[in-house]
């Protein structure tokens, strides 16, 4: 069967929600859990987080040497007052998750994209490997990305994601094992 590229394509959010606003106005995210609360559904939780300036020289850590590079720094971590947010897609196609150091390189100049944390996608290599790779789609796929600081999440789904502001408890301090 020959594969309809047609049906890859990024499409804008067509919604101008406080949320989305929001989260994309964040400094940072860390991204908390990841789960599936059904098959082929995405839940993500992730936190805002900040140049945490009053914890200076806070992180700590058993490796040797280590201790003397960490002089000075300060984590980027939630505080009080930062933000938490769900996001779900109710059907998706494909996601990806990339350890952030190592999906931060390459060249990507050729993508096309909106927004700053969550991304929209109109052309991008994830829509492009989608198109090549995959097939059966009945509608046309949207690719959403979301910036963490400690991940890089790629969805393909159906649909954009619902996104809530939710009420998380902040994390334990920063260690470095």
């Amino acid at each position: 069967m020959k594969y309809n590229a047609g049906r890859i394509r990024g499409r804008p959010l067509t919604s101008s929600s406080s949320e989305i606003d929001s989260l994309n106005s964040a400094k940072y995210l860390f991204l908390r859990e990841l789960s599936e609360p059904r098959n082929n559904s995405l839940r993500l939780l992730v936190q805002e987080a900040v140049n945490n300036m009053s914890a200076q020289g806070s992180i700590r850590s058993d490796i040797p040497g280590f201790a003397e590079i960490l002089t000075g720094s300060w984590p980027m971590e939630p505080v009080e007052g930062c933000k938490s947010f769900e996001l779900v897609w109710e059907r998706y196609a494909a996601y990806l998750v990339t350890e952030e150091l190592v999906g931060s390189g390459g060249g990507y100049g050729d993508e096309t994209y909106t927004g700053r944390l969550l991304r929209v996608y109109s052309k991008s290599h994830f829509l492009d490997h989608l198109a090549r790779d995959t097939g059966g789609h009945v509608e046309p796929i949207q690719h959403y990305k979301l910036i963490c600081l400690n991940h890089l999440i790629d969805v393909a789904s159906y649909a954009p994601p619902e996104i809530r502001l939710i009420d998380l408890a902040l994390p334990p301090p920063l260690r470095i094992q």
